[in-house]
């Protein structure tokens, strides 16, 4: 739908680039507008680490319209009701975390998916622009949108991908290489040659299934090389403790002239 990017993200993938984007942690919208204004293609909202509530959800995902950045929401939970209401934000997209066997990609689908497709409760309210799209026009672009995303971060979905990669309705995989690993006895070494032969079998079996790969890690030339089409190489509390250490090293090397 025109209000949620999700046009401009596919088309740029289609396109053959790769999207990069930011996490959003903080509460004030504010970031979202300067990262929509910055020239990101998405932002991932992050409701599952992040304190953020349903209201700093939805200003986040208003923040982006009038940008050409499509706003991405991971929810706590793959669970119906924890995902039905945000899905009414009308967010670009949807991350649904540690879906680890075909019946947990299937219920994430059908969560994100109108009746006779899914179990998805109709509640539309910022959907349907709040009545200014015809409900049954509505209903069509609902077909499609939000794209489902579904994170392949432990070991039990590495055995059971195959069967994931064939559930209909999935967007997207992303790959979560930080619990991944931690799943596997090796938290954050994402150099160990065994974690990174797990994370090259997810990202080579999902690009042959079809279906767009993503993740929310660096550093990027190495995520390229697997083959991935979007990525999260930032957010919000990195960038700016990045650029604060920038400014106190560059000043750090200025010593105080005598007078």
């Amino acid at each position: 739908m025109n209000i949620s990017n999700l046009d401009k993200f596919k088309f740029k993938i289609n396109s053959g680039k790769v999207c990069i984007g930011t996490v959003i942690t903080l509460s004030d919208p504010t970031v979202s507008e300067l990262a929509g204004d910055a020239g990101f293609d998405f932002t991932w909202i992050d409701m599952e680490h992040a304190p953020h509530t349903h209201e700093t959800a939805i200003n986040h995902i208003r923040a982006l319209r009038g940008t050409d950045a499509a706003p991405f929401v991971r929810v706590p939970w793959n669970e119906h009701g924890i995902i039905k209401p945000v899905l009414d934000m009308a967010p670009a997209a949807v991350i649904i975390p540690m879906v680890n066997t075909k019946e947990a990609a299937e219920a994430a689908v059908a969560a994100c998916r109108y009746p006779p497709t899914g179990n998805r409760g109709c509640g539309v309210r910022r959907g349907n622009r709040y009545g200014a799209t015809p409900f049954l026009e509505y209903l069509k672009i609902s077909e499609d949108e939000p794209m489902v995303i579904v994170q392949i971060e432990h070991v039990d979905a590495v055995k059971n991908l195959d069967k994931i990669l064939k559930v209909p309705g999935i967007g997207s995989i992303c790959v979560g290489p930080t619990d991944l690993s931690g799943s596997m006895g090796k938290l954050n070494q994402l150099n160990d040659p065994e974690v990174c032969r797990v994370i090259d079998e997810i990202c080579g079996k999902t690009r042959r299934a079809g279906l767009v790969l993503g993740t929310a890690s660096g550093p990027l030339d190495i995520w390229v090389a697997r083959g991935i089409q979007w990525i999260a190489l930032t957010s919000d509390c990195g960038s700016i403790f990045g650029k604060a250490k920038e400014i106190l090293d560059n000043a750090s090397k200025f010593k105080q002239k005598d007078f």
